[in-house]
């Protein structure tokens, strides 16, 4: 079950996955994420286990900042610091009068990993399909299959070359991608992208243009 989210980074993502890392803290109004509720990050899901307010910041100590992956506490009362100029935010830390502890831990891998190496039955086909289809309906047109074919066609080659050839915005069309990686088409890099087995099948199993 996924409700609202965390801003995690992907350090302190990897140091949940590995068990360094067992909470987090945010200053809130309230509650953003519920226990027993889960959050996909980039090393995997997430699981939030328990939330209570704390009720003197100044009392945390060096080995619960230590926990949450800061240096010390000093350190984590700093990052927790109020800062009136800044406009709260949706899932950061500074967004709220109280301070909230987040325990968590990691619970499981990322399911498009798996998702991506399947190969898609002919049911699974129409259904990928389907879905694009959906996406392709806005009003500039179509760019589902026009993305999945350069990317095939150019893995791993850096997204602002893509965005340039397609006179598009780099940070629109990243979230276009993301689209296509929730649904085990892509595989992301730290430059560029390629499609996956499942990608590459659905690509192979539409007509020639």
């Amino acid at each position: 079950m996924q409700t609202g989210t965390v801003l995690i980074s992907k350090v302190v993502a990897e140091g949940i996955r590995d068990g360094r890392i067992t909470a987090q803290y945010r200053r809130w109004d309230a509650p953003r994420v519920k226990p027993g509720s889960t959050q996909l990050t980039a090393a995997g899901v997430v699981r939030f286990t328990r939330v209570a307010k704390v009720a003197d910041v100044d009392r945390i100590s060096d080995r619960a900042a230590r926990a949450a992956g800061m240096k010390d506490a000093a350190a984590l009362r700093r990052a927790l610091t109020p800062k009136p100029d800044r406009k709260p935010s949706e899932r950061g830390s500074k967004g709220g009068h109280t301070v909230y502890r987040i325990n968590l831990e990691w619970a499981g891998e990322d399911p498009r990993i798996a998702l991506r190496a399947q190969v898609p039955t002919r049911d699974e086909l129409t259904e990928i399909a389907g879905r694009l289809d959906r996406l392709d309906r806005r009003p500039s047109g179509p760019w589902t299959r026009d993305i999945l074919e350069w990317i095939r066609d150019n893995p791993q080659v850096v997204s602002k070359e893509l965005a340039a050839i397609r006179g598009v915005e780099l940070l629109p069309m990243k979230v276009d991608i993301r689209k296509l990686k929730a649904l085990g088409l892509t595989i992301s890099h730290d430059v560029g992208y390629e499609l996956s087995p499942r990608g590459a099948a659905y690509l192979d199993s539409l007509p020639p243009r």
